[in-house]
């Protein structure tokens, strides 16, 4: 029962609500590693749901905030490194953007999939993807972003230097962003596009299998 109410709670983003109904449900003995594979379903489901038009922006804002408190109470009790235990993702927003809605969204849903998330914000330079990269050469994917036309060129020499990265072959880059296309991806040598976050999530799944 208290499973069901931890996945009920995190689907209907009752943030106040979930750490004192996880901390029940440790309390009845369900494993945290459970717990936390049962709030990622629940994600899974805001996702679709978002991508159906049946919630939006909002919604799903609400549901990853009251995951991100879920997982604070599970933290102690869990393998060390299991709340990111699909690996690691570096994201942000490439260089002369300052949009981070849509980024953080992005970064909140990888999140609630499983994935340790290394946010570098805004306004990202090359070096710094680059940078952070070789300080975790475990990471699975780099997921850039750009939110205007004007900042497209600036997406496009971002993936370009991580395509000519030695390292390269080791990792999977994504793209997404208001302006950009399958087509635009394809063109820059990108591994991945999403239209949203859901579908982020759902790709960096995919990526990292």
């Amino acid at each position: 029962m208290s499973m069901e109410k931890v996945n009920d709670l995190v689907t209907r983003g009752k943030a106040k609500l979930v750490p004192a109904a996880v901390q029940e449900a440790l309390d009845e003995g369900c494993e945290a590693g459970a717990l936390l594979d049962t709030m990622i379903a629940a994600m899974d489901v805001v996702g679709e749901n978002f991508k159906n038009g049946t919630i939006f922006v909002p919604e799903m804002l609400i549901a990853a905030k009251a995951m991100k408190k879920g997982v604070e109470v599970l933290k102690p009790h869990l393998a060390s490194g299991a709340s990111g235990a699909l690996g690691k993702v570096i994201i942000g927003t490439v260089a002369g953007d300052l949009h981070d809605i849509g980024k953080n969204l992005v970064a909140m849903m990888i999140e609630s999939a499983g994935f340790e998330v290394i946010d570098l914000g805004v306004d990202v330079p090359i070096e710094n993807f680059l940078r952070t990269y070789e300080e975790n050469p475990d990471t699975k994917i780099i997921a850039c972003s750009a939110l205007l036309t004007t900042t497209m060129p600036a997406l496009q020499q971002t993936v370009a230097a991580i395509n000519e990265a030695s390292w390269r072959s080791k990792v999977k880059v994504m793209v997404g962003g208001a302006p950009i296309t399958q087509e635009f991806a394809d063109t820059i040598g990108a591994d991945a596009y999403t239209p949203d976050a859901a579908s982020a999530a759902k790709k960096a799944k995919e990526l990292a299998a």
